[in-house]
Order: C-alpha cells, then sequence, then structure tokens
C-alpha cells in the first residue's frame, strides 16, 4: 500500500484528492512561484481531519504545506515535491461570538470579511483589514501576521489575537493564551504561532478580540501631490501632530496610471502621489480638516473631503483594487518593507532612485501610517522568476529599509522569495535561535519546510 493510500482509507470519503489537475489549483498561491507535485490535498473539515493527517504525515516522513485561501503574496503556501496540501479552507464556522467579552472563536477558514460583517451585526468589528479581507482567511491572517488598512491605529493580526487551538507535528493538540483581555501565566505561544507561516504548528481555532465599531461612518479625505516625497511629508506630518487616522494609504503615480488605465478614475496629469485617510474619533470630522490642513501645509495641490459614506467607500474601494491593477500589468514581485515611519520620505526617494538606476518598473502604495510600503516590481509574464535586474533592485530597497532601521517585511511574511535577505537582517545568532525553536515543536522538519527561517 503507498503512503497516500493509509491517509485515503483514514479519513472520510471525499477528504483526500489525488488528481493531479485538481492538486496542482492547490498548491500555488499569488505568487509567480511555480510549485512542486505534491502527493495529494486534504481538505480538512475538523480538527480530527488534521490530527489524522499530521499523525500520518509524521509516521511516513511526508512534508505538509498548510493553505488557507490561496491569497499569500511571498510563496510560503507554495507546496513542494512530494508533500501534502493541507487545505483549511472547509473549516470556516465562527465556533462563538460573544458581544458581551468582545471576542470570537473561528476556525481558520473564516473569510476576514465575513467574521467583521458578524460582529458587527451586534455593534463590534474585527479590526484587522487586509486589501484581501474578501477573499483571505482568518487561519492565513494568523500565519502571516497581516495588517491591513486599519493597522495604523488598530495594530496588526497578532494584536487581536487572544488564544490559539493548535495540531503539533506529531498530531497533539495544545490551546495557547486565554479569553481575557489580560493574562501572562507562562511563555506567550500566542505569540509564537501567529506570523509562524505554518513551520510550528496548524491552527485550527482562534481566540481574537472584538473592537466596539464606531458610531458613526468614518470622515474620509483624499489629497493629490506634485511629488511622492511631499506625500510621505504630509504623513510624517499627520502623525507628528498626533492626528491617529484609522486609515492613512499612498499610492504612487504609476499605480494611480494602472487604476485610471482599467478603471478610468480621471486622473490629473500632474499628480504625483495620492493620500487617501480616515478618522473614526467621535470628532472625526475635525480630526480630518485637522489632516487636510496638514496635506495643504506639506504641499498637497488638492485636498478634497468626503461628503457621503458611499463617496468615502469608493476610495477605499480603489485601494484594495490596488494590487489587481498591478497584476494586469505583468507578472508581481510584491515586497512589503516597514521603517520608522518618520523615516517615510526618506524610503520613498530610495525606491524611485532605484526604479530609474535599474531601469525596473516599480508601483508603490504604502499604508503610510505605520511606514509599512509595498513596492511591486513588474516584469514579464511567463518568465520563470523575475530578471537579473529586478532581483538587483529588490537587493537594493531591503538594504535600504535596512540601513534605516526597518525589516524585510511587514505582514506578508518571509515565505519563499524573500528568504535570500534574511542574513541581513537576523543575523547568525538569532537564525540559530529560530532553528532551535523549529526543532522543539517540529523535530523532523514536516511542517511547511524551507518557509520563514
Amino acid at each position: 500500500m503507498k503512503p497516500i493510500d493509509a491517509l485515503v482509507s483514514s479519513l472520510p470519503e471525499g477528504r483526500v484528492l489525488t488528481d493531479p489537475d485538481v492538486i496542482d489549483s492547490y498548491a500555488r498561491d499569488r505568487t509567480f512561484v511555480a510549485p512542486g507535485k505534491p502527493l495529494g490535498v486534504v481538505l480538512a473539515a475538523s480538527r480530527d481531519d488534521v490530527v489524522t493527517t499530521m499523525r500520518w504525515a509524521t509516521e511516513h516522513r511526508v512534508p505538509v504545506v498548510p493553505r488557507g485561501g490561496g491569497s499569500g503574496l511571498a510563496g510560503a503556501a507554495v507546496a513542494g515535491d512530494g508533500s501534502i496540501v493541507l487545505s483549511l479552507a472547509r473549516m470556516n464556522a465562527i465556533r462563538e461570538l460573544s458581544p458581551a467579552d468582545e471576542i470570537a472563536v473561528v476556525e481558520p477558514g473564516v473569510i476576514t470579511a465575513d467574521l467583521d460583517r458578524a460582529a458587527r451585526e451586534h455593534g463590534l468589528m474585527y479590526a484587522p483589514d487586509p486589501s484581501s479581507y474578501e477573499i483571505s482567511t482568518i487561519g492565513g491572517n494568523l500565519a502571516t501576521n497581516a495588517g491591513g488598512l486599519r493597522c495604523v491605529k488598530y495594530g496588526v493580526t497578532r494584536d487581536s489575537a487572544l488564544g490559539l487551538e493548535v495540531v503539533l507535528a506529531d498530531g497533539r493538540v495544545i490551546e495557547t493564551g486565554r479569553r481575557t483581555m489580560k493574562g501572562v501565566t507562562g511563555y506567550d505561544l500566542t505569540g509564537l504561532f501567529v506570523g509562524s507561516e505554518g513551520t510550528l504548528g496548524v491552527i485550527t481555532a482562534a481566540t481574537v478580540r472584538l473592537r466596539r465599531a464606531p458610531a458613526a461612518p468614518p470622515a474620509t479625505f483624499a489629497a493629490e501631490f506634485g511629488s511622492l516625497r511631499d506625500a510621505g511629508a504630509a504623513v510624517s506630518a499627520i502623525m507628528a501632530a498626533g492626528c491617529q487616522p484609522s486609515l492613512m494609504e499612498l499610492i504612487d503615480r504609476a499605480s494611480l496610471e494602472a487604476l485610471d488605465d482599467w478603471l478610468n478614475i480621471g486622473l490629473e496629469p500632474d499628480t504625483q502621489a495620492t493620500l487617501i485617510g480616515q478618522s473614526d474619533a467621535t470628532d472625526s470630522q475635525a480630526v480630518v480638516e485637522r489632516m487636510e490642513r496638514l496635506c495643504l501645509e506639506n504641499g498637497a495641490s488638492f485636498v478634497a473631503v468626503s461628503t457621503s459614506p458611499q463617496e468615502a467607500e469608493e476610495l477605499i474601494r480603489l485601494r484594495r483594487l490596488d494590487y489587481q491593477a498591478k497584476e494586469r500589468l505583468g507578472a508581481c514581485l510584491v515586497e512589503d518593507v516597514c521603517v520608522p515611519r518618520s523615516l517615510l520620505p526618506d524610503m520613498i526617494t530610495a525606491i524611485e532612485e532605484t526604479s530609474a538606476r535599474h531601469g525596473v518598473k516599480i508601483l508603490t502604495v504604502a499604508h503610510a501610517g505605520d511606514g509599512n510600503l509595498h513596492p511591486v516590481f513588474i516584469f514579464d509574464r511567463g518568465m520563470p522568476e523575475p530578471p537579473a535586474e529586478v532581483w538587483a533592485a529588490a537587493d537594493e530597497v531591503f538594504k535600504r529599509a535596512l540601513e534605516l532601521g526597518g525589516t524585510l517585511t511587514g505582514e506578508h511574511g518571509v515565505g519563499l522569495l524573500k528568504r535570500r535577505w534574511l542574513d541581513l537582517e537576523s543575523g547568525p545568532v538569532v537564525t540559530e535561535v529560530q532553528q532551535g525553536i523549529k526543532a522543539v515543536f517540529d523535530p523532523l522538519g514536516i511542517l511547511n519546510p524551507g518557509k520563514a527561517i
């Protein structure tokens, strides 16, 4: 009997897929990285399915690649030869939603936006909202410690994760964290698993923090600038002034052109950058007017404050469609460096200079309020990987981010694509410690091998 046959017989009928064409569709994420040839796909519908799969994988020494919605941008869910893809998309129940305690208990396949909508029925919200929130899952968000448009005020996924149910590599189940807002018993295993990209265990449930939804729709502004650096300076001024925006997004000229080519947004010839900001404070209109003044003081050529929730939502929708607009131009190497927000103008300038120096098309958007930039390097579709000049440009961008006291990734994770730069940030001692932690949880190295560290 082949090892895969033992797995098929140990799970309910229909849980394991072995058709090569079907498997291939589960072996990829949203990157250009070509997958290997997995043995099969497990469509887990319960924690018991995950336990059975991990026990089988440990017995037969088979690598396991956990997978959520497949919307990742770093290659963390790309499957290798001879592996099993463990899809958690069917585990999509909101097990509990407690308005009194302001928490929810959810399975990993719950769509991020669906949890937010369920919370809002009780006057609450789930704060993390990556641009892919209509297709990304809570499990994938936890695996990469995803951020999103509201993270400037409410933090990233780790800030909303209270506790986890995790299946370890050998099939044992542990529960980490708590249901309370405070708790310091033992090591912070919840924080360790969040952002571990499926290399330490498989998350099968999470207790997450909900927050009170704003009583009224947030106030929104859009500002246009003649230079990207001026836009970055306006962001720094807004944050230094203590405005506490709930959203602060920056879009460069090249990204605006991609959106205009697709959606005909009426882009003005002199606009080099657009800044979109929101406040959901009780005095949101006054806060937005203050941010408007700061934009004008820092070189904005035009600022408009939205007059309706529908108008504001259309602005945010354009920002969320940014990556789809870029995908229309070619293959994308997507990065997400993060720098101290006071140095955002310097990082923006460095990206512009790198693009010109190497002749590489780089389109940049940013969660500008927390210094997280997404430079996207465009190259010809159909190439197995980016050409040399793209890698050279990416090398420069990452090195400059680190020189400014930043990091290689703010929210997408390391996956496969950023491993080439890890030593620049981590160093040998940190690498050794991380490998030691990996060995404790996954001594056989079967959980998402080759990813994250």
